[in-house]
């Protein structure tokens, strides 16, 4: 007679598959609820190439570095901006332009020149303000713009700076805070001309406007070839596009929160920033700066 066969499978009691199953689901809720914390230190270098008609010889290759949003606060102290101007010097950049909210208020924004290590670039470092950087005393203006320019930072509040690149020239145009400050797109305009290659600097997309009216030359109110802003943070927690923070004015859309646009034959890049601001969290806006490679078209 064949001998039995007796097959044994172990399977755990229903009460303990429930168990296992509800600390799984805690384990995944953990995640999701940590991740957007964790975004916040996720920071990458994004590089781009800029194909530009008419580009004179001389500019060609240049390296433009940008950086936006620091905040820096509690959440993101003095180690991380280190850390942050560390990765910046470590491009080895042509130009360095600084996007303004340098911390939380004016005050935080001296101290962030006054402590944070010196940037290099070989033709320069810039910076606009943002609405942060310009909260009240109206008098720590000066001591804001005095403090970026002993760290080597050359301030643009409606200016214009020349830069020599071998026998040509490049203008950076850089107007004031759009909320806080008092910003003069169509005076900044006046001061290039229509062939002249110009980056035009501002903290927020809110500018775009006013900039695209301020010079009406060609018919379509052509006067920059390159557009740098920051202050939407990428709107922070952004889901398929939709955000509580959407931080732009009704006369934008949506699609000025984040990313690269062309218009008016013009490149516009909108960062994501580096810090964040009401609370240390992003989702799916992950903090960046730029590396951006000027080339011929």
């Amino acid at each position: 007679m064949p001998r039995a066969r007796y097959e044994y499978k172990h399977r755990l009691p229903q009460r303990r598959r429930i168990k296992v199953h509800l600390i799984l689901i805690a384990l995944v809720v953990l995640l999701l609820l940590a991740y957007p914390f964790v975004e916040t230190r996720m920071l990458s270098t994004q590089t781009h190439t800029l194909q530009v008609a008419n580009l004179p010889a001389n500019l060609k290759n240049v390296k433009i570095v940008y950086a936006s949003d620091f905040h820096q606060s509690g959440w993101f102290g003095q180690k991380q901006v280190n850390e942050v101007i560390h990765r910046l010097n470590n491009l080895s950049a042509d130009i360095i332009i600084l996007g303004g909210d340098y911390a939380m208020d004016s005050d935080g924004a001296i101290a962030f020149f006054e402590k944070m290590p010196s940037l290099h670039a070989r033709l320069g470092v810039y910076g606009v303000l943002g609405n942060h950087d310009r909260t009240l005393p109206e008098s720590n203006l000066q001591l804001l713009m005095d403090a970026m320019k002993n760290k080597g930072v050359t301030p643009l509040v409606n200016s214009v700076s020349r830069v020599k690149v071998g026998q040509s020239y490049l203008y950076i145009a850089g107007v004031d805070d759009f909320y806080n400050g008092t910003p003069d797109v169509k005076g900044v305009a006046a001061q290039v001309r229509e062939e002249d290659f110009v980056i035009f600097a501002g903290h927020t997309p809110d500018l775009i406007p006013d900039a695209q009216k301020a010079k009406d030359m060609t018919g379509d109110g052509h006067w920059f070839d390159l557009a740098l802003f920051g202050h939407t943070h990428g709107g922070q927690i952004n889901l398929f596009g939709w955000t509580p923070f959407r931080n732009v004015s009704e006369e934008l859309s949506a699609r000025y929160i984040s990313g690269w646009r062309e218009e008016n034959r013009a490149a516009m890049l909108i960062s994501n920033g580096v810090g964040t601001s009401v609370f240390p969290a992003r989702l799916f806006a992950p903090p960046q700066v730029h590396l951006i490679t000027l080339k011929t078209r």
